[in-house]
């Protein structure tokens, strides 16, 4: 990318601002030319970075998939959201959700599980934020995420209608307009990110903690338990139309 500047007095400084952008878009796959002086010099982080990712965190049971209105992946990552909110943040959180759009991997297959496959599912660096949010706006936030499809959530249920959120249950209670509901979602979502405008204007709570790094802890934890990574479908999202 070449960026092309202009000179700008303000006051006693001078400083640039682009009036001008021009890019070229590569694409770089294995038919690329390879830079054998770049390759050597990072052979040595590689090796390092290879051995890390593919560390054991746990063993999966069944195998987990990415899928729309509901899926058992999605159901786990969204518990692992809502575990990790309450133990770092160390409060009661009523939902938790994950974007499904930031889910990156369709499937993980019964077996071991490694680091790499953890980075796969959660590829950025998205930060686990808490949110406390009127009834009616968390209303609003699930209508834009019921029209999205839906997404992964913990704690609660709803039914989506002419892609609406509908029938919305949370800790088997009604949703209550009035009420105050703590929420836990990713700091994307949380500034605007899929059209969740309305979540802007309310303080959050930020940590600088990782979603990723509550994904590892939690499935790490399961692990210390001896038990298996597994999940389920438990009609926590369904379409009616």
């Amino acid at each position: 990318m070449v960026m092309f500047f202009s000179v700008a007095i303000g006051g006693c400084n001078k400083y640039y601002q682009p009036n001008a952008v021009q890019y070229q878009q590569i694409r770089i796959n294995e038919q690329a030319k390879k830079d054998t002086g770049i390759m050597q010099m990072l052979q040595p982080y590689a090796v390092h970075v290879n051995q890390s990712m593919s560390k054991v965190i746990g063993v999966v049971a069944v195998p987990l998939e990415k899928k729309l209105p509901e899926s058992n992946l999605g159901n786990l990552m969204a518990d692992a959201m809502k575990a990790e909110a309450e133990k770092v943040y160390g409060i009661k959180v009523d939902a938790a959700f994950i974007n499904y759009g930031g889910i990156r991997i369709n499937q993980v297959p019964v077996g071991q599980l490694t680091l790499n496959q953890v980075f796969e599912m959660m590829p950025f660096d998205n930060l686990l934020v808490v949110q406390k949010l009127p009834g009616y706006i968390f209303q609003q936030f699930l209508d834009t995420v019921a029209n999205r499809g839906g997404w992964p959530g913990s704690g609660i249920q709803y039914v989506i209608s002419n892609r609406k959120a509908t029938e919305v249950i949370i800790g088997g209670q009604p949703l209550d307009l009035s009420k105050t509901y703590v929420v836990a979602n990713s700091d994307y979502v949380v500034n605007g990110g899929d059209n969740c405008t309305m979540l802007g204007v309310y303080p959050q709570e930020n940590k600088g903690f990782l979603v990723r790094d509550g994904l590892i802890d939690y499935f790490s934890a399961i692990t210390a338990r001896g038990e298996k990574i597994s999940a389920k479908l438990e009609n926590r999202v369904k379409h009616v139309d």
